[in-house]
């Protein structure tokens, strides 16, 4: 109830706020007049939240799935990682907006153009917190493994990337909220349907309202996203301590004074 209670709080100081300074309806609109917007022209969001939001899960499949090999490819081939290292940050270094007009000439106007842009900016944290998690493995375990005499394609598999699951589950957290980003601003550069479409059409008519009803639709999947992304990490490594959660719950039962 704490999210609620505070984003109330936040809605209802907005709204005081409009009514006390008497902004222009174009310039601010009141939440009231937002929440108008969504009930009356939700036919229309909808159709473009499902536009966006397959953009948003094609993108963060396909960047999940070339972070992990990249991250691999780092860990595997060590002749290689000199030159492929730094290609990975270089390909950071251009803004998005830059390379969004050359992969909507490319690619289109269609799905291509979006899930291209949602892939390169999810890969690169899913890449990184794998290959980091992957390199900063036990040297104890390491140690045994080579005392064993086990490979190194099983020492790969059955050690570091265990090991580096926790390591890869941060990188998909940050991928989930960074993930709509990368469809939006395909849509802004060139597109006929989606939300980012919705809010370039509204902006230039002045309909400052269906912008926020835009926006407003699109936070609630980002964020739906990231708590069902979430959700599925802890369940799937029930090893990994959370000990600020942990720590949260001892207090609220009184277990550390």
């Amino acid at each position: 109830m704490r999210p609620l209670l505070a984003a109330l709080g936040l809605l209802l100081l907005w709204e005081g706020f409009v009514r006390w300074s008497a902004v222009p309806p174009f310039l601010l609109p009141s939440p009231l007049r937002v929440a108008d917007v969504l009930v009356t022209r939700w036919d229309i969001l909808w159709g473009h939240a499902l536009i966006t939001g397959s953009e948003i899960l094609l993108g963060l499949l396909l960047g999940t799935l070339l972070g992990v090999s990249v991250a691999l490819t780092l860990t595997i081939w060590r002749e290689g990682r000199r030159w492929l290292l730094p290609l990975l940050v270089a390909s950071q270094a251009v803004p998005v907006f830059a390379i969004a007009p050359l992969l909507t000439l490319w690619l289109g106007f269609g799905l291509a153009s979006k899930i291209a842009m949602a892939t390169i900016i999810i890969f690169f944290p899913v890449a990184t917190a794998f290959y980091d998690g992957l390199r900063r493995t036990e040297p104890g375990w390491l140690d045994l493994a080579t005392t064993m005499g086990a490979s190194r394609l099983s020492v790969l598999w059955r050690i570091r990337v265990p090991a580096a699951l926790p390591g890869l589950a941060s990188g998909l957290r940050v991928a989930a909220a960074v993930a709509p980003i990368g469809a939006v601003v395909g849509e802004w550069v060139g597109a006929s349907a989606g939300l980012g479409y919705v809010m370039l059409q509204a902006n230039g008519r002045s309909q400052t309202d269906m912008m926020f009803a835009a926006l407003a639709v699109l936070a609630c999947m980002a964020m739906a996203l990231w708590f069902v992304i979430d959700r599925i990490l802890r369940a799937a490594l029930p090893w990994q301590p959370d000990a600020l959660a942990d720590r949260d719950a001892q207090s609220n039962s009184g277990g550390i004074a």
